[in-house]
């Protein structure tokens, strides 16, 4: 069975509760902690094995294209000692229980009762390994099973899976930073007009104010003392070939029009790439949208400033239009800013192109 089938499977028992909370509405608690800690479930006498390991270089990942390298999730290791610490742990925003199914510890047997009997063999014969579960005890939760045969196969299904075990961790946190960035309140009037005048949006925090409005560029700032953020968006019609499009394209795209358009105090100073650190892009599919999600380090030219940005390109071949948003933060003074950085992916991809569009000749 693949990955991905794993993460498809679920108990019956699982199935039904969620099933019974969708229907009748989700009144429990929210699930706390930070949404960028993971509660690592495995017994004290497995904190430095194989396994512990491929969990601190997967989750504990570091992120280079900051400012200051960040760890893709802060992790807390616990052990089961009690039925009431359990419960506690049950109740945290993040969790992975792991551990081998054979063992005979508190967390092995906790998986064992997790799982029913079917689902118990797949992981003893090598078929499954990871089963994450939403929602399941608390609201806004994302909890995870990894289990196998034995510590080094576990280590290595999860080392293996990497990039499929942090796909799935990420969409439940962008999920949540997209209720946390409008859950106050939503400026639809921004999002309105660029889909009646222009035949696309995206969707704007409550405190945007518009800065630039051009042919083919917007521009948006949340001005905080300790705390700048802006975004524009540009667009181009009538683009039939896209053959010119990739990551050397978006990113001297992406200069050019900072270049022209982003600002210091003098027409001297203004905002390009800092290649000097990690650039990286990478794609995926939004619907019928060809689309492209770039995330580095942004420098002032003749100022010393800096911050991380993130750069969405999107392409619908419906209307062979082509898009760009781009978010960027300047702020000093905050020390971690990934989740910041999260923030601004969670938005960005609330971008949508209307396929009724009809560019005006």
């Amino acid at each position: 069975m693949t990955f991905l089938n794993d993460f498809s499977s679920r108990i019956l028992l699982l199935v039904l509760t969620s099933a019974l909370y969708a229907c009748n509405g989700d009144f429990r608690e929210r699930a706390k902690g930070d949404a960028r800690e993971f509660v690592v479930v495995m017994d004290s006498t497995e904190w430095e094995s194989a396994t512990a390991d491929a969990i601190r270089e997967t989750f504990g990942k570091w992120v280079f294209t900051l400012p200051n390298p960040e760890p893709n999730y802060d992790l807390t290791f616990m052990q089961i000692r009690s039925r009431s610490q359990l419960e506690r742990i049950m109740g945290y925003k993040n969790i992975i229980f792991a551990s081998s199914i054979n063992d005979s510890n508190n967390v092995a047997a906790q998986i064992r009762a997790f799982l029913d009997e079917g689902t118990e063999q797949r992981v003893r014969d090598g078929e499954s390994f990871a089963f994450p579960l939403i929602d399941q005890w608390y609201k806004d939760q994302y909890a995870l099973i990894l289990s196998s045969s034995s510590d080094s196969a576990l280590a290595q299904k999860i080392r293996n899976t990497e990039e499929a075990l942090l796909s799935s961790a990420l969409e439940k946190e962008l999920l949540r930073w997209n209720w946390f960035v409008y859950e106050k309140k939503e400026q639809t009037q921004y999002s309105d007009t660029l889909w009646n005048d222009h035949g696309f949006m995206v969707r704007f925090q409550h405190d945007y104010i518009k800065r630039i409005d051009t042919t083919n560029f917007v521009s948006y700032r949340r001005f905080l003392p300790d705390n700048d953020r802006w975004m524009w968006v540009w667009w181009k019609d009538s683009v039939n070939d896209i053959s010119f499009l990739d990551n050397d394209w978006i990113n001297q795209k992406r200069d050019s029009l900072n270049q022209r358009f982003i600002k210091g105090r003098t027409d001297s100073m203004f905002v390009t790439t800092e290649y000097r650190r990690p650039v990286e892009t990478l794609s995926f599919q939004k619907g019928r949208l060809l689309s492209y999600e770039t995330l580095g380090t942004w420098q002032m030219i003749n100022g010393a400033m800096g911050g991380p940005f993130v750069n969405f390109t999107y392409y619908d071949p419906q209307t062979n239009r082509l898009f760009m948003v781009e978010y960027s933060q300047f702020a000093p003074s905050v020390t971690k800013k990934l989740r910041f950085v999260r923030q601004f992916r969670a938005m960005g991809r609330t971008f949508e192109s209307d396929s009724t569009w009809v560019s005006m000749p």
